[in-house]
């Protein structure tokens, strides 16, 4: 006949919570009470959360050149007649666009492109610096002007290189950089209040303005890093590029002579 074990006494109250504590490890507790909220970051913490979220969402921007003009061409031509309606407030033929590309002064200027993997030019941006402000020629501000090919929207690419004209126009010593656009331009007007700036609207025709912050060593330091890291992206999709090139030139001779010997044999 079996002796009956007996039932092992409860743990001690220390014991529970200790037991308690090392579960904690895995998650929180779903009957314990809720956490008091923690209150939002302020200062330089504040500052590294904004600029870890940027990096999170990173799209590489690159500042174009002279030697970039066909490349330029050939994006703005690609926009559908309302795109270029919107983009230039005009139904723009190819000759004026042509025309327009043309006139860009790199040196004065500041144009700004987004490439995708193909190396073609999908997003691209015109800021013109020199104009004088309103009512106050002592001044001067920045004119933005942005186009973005139809299969590349939706991305938030008119807004990076808003955010990236904001920043070069700032460390250039401007002010206030300004946006013309039509009134129905809803997209363009839309990044334009969300970034802060005073949006007029006279009729079929509407003006936004937006006051920059002076330049500080941190907005020079990651206006050079973007710009080398915009260099590095570009540079490192050309070699893909042209290794993809070869290879496909490979693979096409390869298939050549395999056909050639199929042939021969038959």
């Amino acid at each position: 006949m079996s002796t009956p074990i007996p039932a092992p006494p409860p743990p001690p109250d220390d014991a529970v919570t200790g037991w308690t504590h090392e579960l904690s490890a895995f998650g929180p507790d779903a009957a314990a009470p809720p956490s008091p909220a923690l209150p939002p970051p302020t200062g330089a913490l504040a500052g590294a959360r904004a600029a870890l979220e940027r990096l999170s969402t990173w799209v590489p921007i690159r500042s174009l050149a002279r030697r970039h003009r066909r490349r330029i061409i050939e994006h703005l031509l690609a926009l559908e007649p309302p795109d270029r309606y919107l983009r230039f407030g005009y139904p723009a033929s190819d000759e004026q666009i042509r025309k327009y590309a043309l006139s860009l002064d790199f040196a004065r200027d500041e144009v700004l492109g987004i490439f995708n993997r193909r190396l073609q030019l999908v997003a691209l941006a015109h800021v013109a610096y020199g104009l004088p402000m309103p009512g106050e020629p002592q001044r001067t501000m920045a004119e933005f002007g942005v186009s973005v090919l139809a299969h590349a929207r939706s991305r938030g690419l008119g807004r990076r290189l808003f955010d990236a004209a904001a920043l070069h126009a700032r460390n250039r010593g401007i002010d206030t950089l300004f946006i013309h656009a039509l009134t129905e331009n809803r997209p363009m007007l839309r990044i334009a209040a969300a970034a802060g700036a005073i949006v007029e609207r006279d009729g079929g025709e509407s003006a936004a303005w937006l006051r920059l912050p002076p330049e500080t060593f941190g907005s020079q330091v990651e206006q050079a890093l973007e710009r080398h890291l915009g260099e590095l992206d570009f540079q490192l999709k050309r070699q893909a590029k042209v290794l993809s090139g070869i290879v496909d030139g490979v693979a096409e001779v390869k298939a050549h002579f395999d056909a050639s010997g199929r042939a021969a044999k038959q």
